[in-house]
């Protein structure tokens, strides 16, 4: 199972790691493009959550965060010891909930800055962590529907 949390370590890790080059490296705002015309480089920051809700709500998403971190370690010790899938995937969430919060207890906003534009959307600005949580929720619902298979029961 250990090997599970050092999944999300790496996570956790990449993502401070990109952060701190935006943070250091890039003024706010600048851009860098590396695609042009799809994909940039942006140092942005963001005081809430996807897509700029709750904007400023620091003491909610403290909380929510310790909860949902809480419940992972649960989730993961107690259902996914032999089950690859799900222990992938919540090590994924696990790493981007902690990467963010990070960001949001010791800098009271989450430095974002994979920019893309996907045909003439502009898509909202995200980052490591944000990747690792969207990836990790998607296995969750593959492995859901594979344990549906597996067992032939319905999740609760």
């Amino acid at each position: 199972m250990i090997k599970y949390y050092i999944v999300a370590l790496i996570v956790i890790g990449i993502d401070q790691f990109t952060k701190w080059l935006v943070i250091t490296k890039m003024d706010i705002y600048e851009q860098i493009p590396i695609i042009d015309g799809f994909f940039y480089l942006t140092s942005h920051r963001n005081e809430g959550a996807a897509w700029g809700i709750l904007q400023g709500k620091m003491l909610f998403f403290y909380i929510i965060t310790l909860i949902v971190v809480v419940g992972l370690i649960y989730y993961m010790q107690r259902y996914a010891m032999n089950f690859t899938l799900l222990a992938i995937s919540l090590s994924l969430v696990l790493g981007g909930a902690i990467g963010n919060f990070i960001d949001r207890l010791f800098r009271k906003e989450v430095v974002d800055f994979l920019d893309f534009i996907i045909f003439t959307y502009d898509y909202p600005i995200f980052n490591i962590a944000d990747s690792a949580l969207v990836v990790g929720v998607i296995g969750l619902l593959i492995a859901t529907l594979f344990e549906e298979k597996l067992t032939g029961k319905k999740s609760s």
